[in-house]
């Protein structure tokens, strides 16, 4: 069976409004039991957020030796992994960036920014950084 979506909005006077209403949805789902999963309505991330994390990488890429998808995959494998266990068998699947949302990705990022410090010694700048500009000349290409 396909998920059944509709927007929720809460206003700051408290007024809640559905896109579609409840009993509209209830009345779509089969005889069965349901969760309801109520999460924050997020954009998928953004265009400039892809573009910062690959030029991360590539910077991460040089000082490592590594490539940049390499670089990519190591860290979706860190800090985007699920657990599977199939059997007796225990296992982590990671997942990659497409998916992510903007609240998601920039998690991602300050995880990938936070490890680079502490792990490798190499500061990524964001773009409100002073040397950001020079940073992004020089990576821009890279990606």
């Amino acid at each position: 069976m396909k998920p059944v979506h509709t927007v929720i909005e809460k206003s700051r006077d408290g007024k809640v409004t559905w896109e579609k209403p409840i009993s509209l949805l209830m009345s779509l789902l089969p005889a069965g039991k349901f969760t309801l999963t109520i999460k924050k309505q997020a954009k998928d991330r953004s265009v400039s957020q892809n573009a910062l994390m690959w030029m991360w990488f590539a910077c991460i890429a040089d000082v490592t030796g590594n490539t940049k998808e390499e670089v990519h995959d190591a860290y979706c494998f860190m800090f985007l992994s699920r657990p599977v266990t199939v059997g007796t068998r225990s296992g982590m699947i990671p997942q990659g960036t497409s998916g992510l949302n903007t609240e998601e990705m920039k998690e991602f990022l300050d995880k990938v920014q936070a490890d680079a410090a502490n792990e490798l010694g190499i500061t990524l700048p964001d773009p409100n950084d002073q040397n950001f500009e020079a940073f992004m000349s020089e990576y821009i290409k890279k990606i």
